[in-house]
């Protein structure tokens, strides 16, 4: 009898936070990358303009002749689907003399009209036709046509890159990390929260933020007492430019009951596990005694009766989970695609964070973009579908708790980073993940990577 190796098994010889020797990444990070002007300025030019980024979902663009735009600081790009049903991205500006073609969203048949001087374009960004074309004298309409830049679709997911020259998305991506997100049907899930507003904070505040759990103790109390808190069993996997970090899920207490009750309270700060807890309630049941306390054997715990209950619950609803390990019922797993891309998923769901720096320049300010996901059955799954939603008065929006309390503290970080007498921050070895997100931002500020 052979067995299966799924994906999700990297975990079980992935390194720990001690299995990383002293020096392997720069611990030591320079508060001017948060701060200075002139860092922001370099990033702009050897980062933000060279690498593929996150532009919205495919279910945004259904139709031949959808489109959006996509603006990264001051730069402009419309996305639109093809006759061919291709997604294609063309910078958003009329060859003629400049003119902007479309701001917001839409849907265009026949292609893009320039409003200027009635330039027109196909979906294609070929030139089709200019206003008084016999007059104006020798042009070369393929010569003239829209400057075209990579766009490409994976797990559902619209990215957009203004280098034409760069790697293809599947190979920044890369093989193996595709392979791993693939069973959990990224592709097939649909939108249940879309927020967008500015942060006074720097970019990376964002991801540095979530790219650890040491701070859970600090500003996430709550959680300490459902779930236990154990750096040592992380584990880490790092590729070229991305990285995956786990923590195992493991509910806080030493009895049956308090393990229960852990998992009870579960759905006040994830939402996602509401539908998983009447399916738990039945397996617990036969352990129950007629007081109302409980009482497992030696080879059952509270979290192996969560990851049965989600499984059976998402298997139930007609969905298909056979590629992911019991732990994947259970665990978040941490991605953080390069560079402003991390992602929490687990069966069933998953948790996006993205922040691109202000458009105004300024590195003390952001733009955040939270977004969750679930994987549900088709014929339900308009019924949870939102759109996006654009806060404009700082406050406003009421984010879960847990996110909540991230909004509220990264701009206070902000506040101390722009102190001048502090020039560097000092890393503990579980944020080994920050460590290793800056090693990346090193390499393209220093014009050695170009992937």
């Amino acid at each position: 009898m052979t067995s299966t190796v799924l994906p999700g098994q990297w975990v079980d010889h992935a390194p720990g936070p001690d299995d990383f020797a002293p020096g392997t990444y720069n611990m030591s990070i320079s508060t001017e990358r948060y701060t200075s002007p002139e860092y922001a300025a370099r990033e702009r030019e050897l980062l933000w303009m060279k690498v593929w980024q996150f532009a919205g979902r495919v279910d945004e663009l259904p139709k031949v002749g959808d489109w959006k735009v996509y603006t990264i600081y001051d730069q402009s790009f419309v996305i639109v689907r093809g006759k061919d049903e291709k997604l294609r991205g063309f910078v958003n500006a009329c060859r003629h003399r400049g003119n902007v073609l479309c701001q917001g969203t839409g849907n265009t048949k026949r292609g893009f009209l320039c409003q200027y001087h009635l330039w027109s374009y196909d979906l294609e960004g070929k030139l089709k036709g200019l206003l008084r074309e016999a007059d104006a004298g020798p042009l070369d309409k393929d010569d003239n046509s829209l400057i075209e830049v990579p766009v490409d679709t994976f797990g559902g997911f619209i990215f957009i890159n203004p280098d034409p020259g760069g790697a293809p998305l599947s190979e920044w991506i890369g093989v193996e990390a595709m392979a791993i997100l693939a069973p959990y049907r990224l592709d097939q899930m649909v939108t249940v929260m879309n927020v967008r507003e500015p942060l006074d904070c720097n970019w990376k505040v964002v991801l540095d933020a979530f790219d650890e759990g040491y701070h859970i103790n600090g500003i996430h109390p709550q959680l300490l007492a459902v779930l236990e808190i154990d750096p040592a069993t992380s584990r880490y996997r790092f590729f070229e430019n991305h990285s995956i970090a786990m923590a195992p899920f493991e509910v806080r207490g030493a009895n049956a009951d308090k393990q229960v009750e852990g998992i009870m309270a579960l759905p006040e700060t994830f939402p996602g596990t509401a539908a998983v807890i009447p399916r738990f309630q039945e397996l617990v049941k036969p352990y129950t005694a007629d007081d109302g306390s409980v009482t497992f054997p030696e080879d059952v715990t509270a979290r192996k009766l969560l990851q049965q209950a989600t499984r059976d619950t998402l298997t139930g609803m007609g969905l298909d989970v056979s590629g992911l390990t019991d732990e994947q019922m259970s665990d978040n797993h941490g991605w953080t695609l390069f560079p402003n891309f991390f992602m929490t998923i687990r069966a069933g769901e998953c948790h996006v964070i993205m922040a691109v720096p202000h458009p105004d320049g300024d590195p003390n300010r952001c733009i955040w973009h939270v977004a969750s996901f679930m994987y549900l059955p088709p014929e339900i799954s308009d019924q949870f579908k939102v759109d996006l939603i654009e806060v404009d008065e700082p406050g406003s929006y009421k984010y879960f708790e847990a996110l909540h309390q991230d909004y509220v503290q990264m701009p206070r970080q902000q506040l101390g980073l722009r102190n001048t007498k502090l020039d560097h921050l000092t890393l503990v070895k579980e944020e080994v993940v920050i460590a290793h997100f800056h090693s990346v931002v090193d390499r393209y500020l220093s014009q050695e990577g170009s992937k």
